[in-house]
């Protein structure tokens, strides 16, 4: 199975590559390497907020805003539905060009300052792009690969916690230390990679691989040297200056990185294809069985039957989506979208996603003004956001492999793993609320961390509780609460506070908000009061995941891929 290709047989391996399912995992890795813009907020939103003279609180509201966009993904779903993968993936790159496009407009002067509302709807527009790479690539993964969701989703959902940290050495390579031009990359770049990849991300029979998670690891193991690559570049920058050769250098190894999965995919299909030629020894005889007529009636019946339709195979009658919300099958089987957004299981998520994303994301939308608050130089604050970008990834593989293992092989509840995780995230905030020298270091590598678990935990328990029939739009309904956790302890919560604080600093050196251009807080208190709060929201969701894991620990006692074990021995 090892051996080369012949000279006639390049062209067709190379259809049958760039047809097949790991071109299409490699082509959703860089897809999801592009889909972390939103991670970026933390370096050019002082940039916006000097150029458009904001205050911290409307500042807030635009974060608020492309946290409604990244996390409102309900209507990608419902379109991925009813429409192909492609015409996802390229409404996906038009959002993505056309709301941070408009944004580097007003920003470098080019078109009249925009209103409030006008910014909101562009950075909600250009950060909802997300959710269709999402859509697009993710869940097309998930199902082309069911038995390894949590690896699958870890290894996705880490690219795009490292995509801030990989756009920030090609904006640094390309523009040098400009953020406003950041802002331009980060609208044409990843709107171009979709365009470019667009046939190729589909939906296909899956077929177990004995070596899958063999395979798996080594995609982590390519996706662990980039991290821990950009976290000695990052690091390193910090340290000394860097001339535009050295960024252009270390750029190139970045590139280079994110392209090292090709060849594992390559010597994998390569694997396929060799297989495929071996001849079947000895001839197996092939008898062929006609049906009864029962089995072709039924057969009949079942494939003509529409989702509507009233009659099915075994002459029941089928209810309308509405009169079965309460008649839920048993967890793991397909819910329909009604049966799944009312069931205890969802609410109970939901509760913890408030509270654990919300948190989280108010944290990292506030990170460069918390290092600013705090007096750490500028450069020091973009190593800030490049670490919760680097730790976000570490997070993300993290929670998503060794979940997957524990489940696999001691039946450990992926919503336990969940408490653990929130628990954590709450010592990064209290280093936040009681900061020492330094203390920021390792609270950004903890609520970078902490974050990123979150998400792959959140994606595959809800494919594991509700099944994959209509997963494109559940998960997407499942990240709709850290939208509304973010408005609440970002926007009311956050941002008040700090407005409050910079304007008693103001009182007592005799200023009112009038004489100053930029309502700006300096000190330790600033941040004290509201991320006490958060570490205190973020204990209670991890105190109602528990809720979770008691309702859960009798299935997950089970060999929950046993289904899709059957179905691809059947096929």
């Amino acid at each position: 199975m090892g051996r080369g290709l012949e000279a006639n047989e390049v062209l067709p391996f190379t259809i049958q590559f760039l047809r097949g399912r790991w071109f299409a995992l490699f082509a959703s890795f860089l897809i999801m390497a592009g889909a972390g813009a939103t991670y970026l907020f933390g370096t050019y939103s002082k940039e916006i907020k000097a150029t458009l003279q904001y205050d911290q609180s409307t500042l807030n509201l635009l974060g608020f805003a492309k946290d409604l966009g990244a996390n409102v993904g309900v209507i990608s779903g419902l379109i991925a539905e009813v429409t192909p993968t492609w015409f996802v993936l390229l409404l996906g790159a038009a959002f993505n060009f056309g709301g941070y496009f408009m944004i580097w407009l007003a920003v470098t002067g080019r078109i009249a300052k925009p209103k409030v509302w006008q910014m909101c709807i562009y950075i909600c527009v250009g950060a909802n792009s997300q959710n269709f790479a999402n859509t697009g690539a993710l869940v097309t993964s998930v199902k082309n690969f069911p038995e390894s969701r949590g690896s699958m989703l870890g290894l996705l959902k880490g690219y795009t916690g490292l995509s801030g940290a990989v756009m920030t050495q090609i904006y640094l390579a390309v523009y040098g230390n400009d953020s406003k031009s950041l802002i331009l990359l980060i609208g044409w770049l990843p709107a171009a990679i979709s365009v470019i990849f667009v046939y190729t991300i589909r939906t296909m029979k899956p077929v177990r691989n004995p070596n899958e998670m063999g395979v798996f690891y080594q995609f982590l193991g390519a996706s662990v040297v980039l991290a821990f690559f950009l976290m000695a570049v990052t690091l390193a920058e910090k340290l000394v200056s860097f001339s535009r050769a050295a960024s252009a250098g270390a750029a190139t190894v970045v590139c280079f990185l994110v392209f090292a999965p090709l060849f594992i995919s390559i010597r994998e299909e390569l694997l396929v294809w060799n297989i495929q030629k071996q001849p079947i020894d000895p001839p197996s005889q092939v008898t062929v069985q006609k049906p009864t007529a029962e089995v072709v009636e039924s057969k009949h019946v079942g494939s003509n039957s529409m989702p509507g339709s009233s009659k099915q195979g075994d002459g029941k009658v089928e209810k309308s989506c509405f009169l079965t919300i309460f008649d839920r099958p048993e967890r793991g089987e397909d819910y329909t979208i009604l049966q799944a957004l009312t069931s205890v299981d969802m609410l109970v998520l939901f509760l913890s996603t408030f509270c654990g994303l919300g948190s989280s994301l108010t944290a990292v939308d506030n990170l460069g003004q918390i290092g600013e608050s705090l007096g750490y130089p500028n450069k020091t604050v973009t190593s800030f956001v490049s670490l919760v970008s680097i730790w976000n990834f570490f997070g993300r593989v993290f929670s998503g492999f060794v979940s997957e293992t524990l489940i696999v092989k001691y039946k450990f509840p992926r919503p336990l793993m969940m408490t653990f995780v929130l628990l954590f995230a709450c010592t990064g905030y209290l280093l936040v609320a009681v900061p020492f020298p330094g203390s920021l270091y390792a609270a950004s590598i903890i609520i970078g961390f902490s974050f990123g678990a979150q998400l792959p935990l959140i994606f595959a328990i809800i494919s594991e509780l509700f099944g994959l029939k209509y997963y494109s739009t559940l998960f997407n309904c499942g990240q709709l609460a850290s939208p509304l956790g973010s408005y609440i302890f970002n926007v009311k919560l956050t941002g008040f506070l700090y407005d409050r604080e910079a304007m008693k600093d103001l009182a007592k050196k005799g200023l009112t908000r009038a004489s100053v251009k930029e309502l700006t807080c300096i000190g330790t208190h600033c941040y004290r009061l509201s991320f006490i709060i958060l570490a205190c929201v973020t204990f209670f969701g991890a105190v109602s995941s528990l809720i979770l894991v008691a309702r859960t620990r009798k299935y997950y006692r089970s060999d929950i891929y046993k289904k899709f074990r059957e179905d691809s021995q059947s096929l």
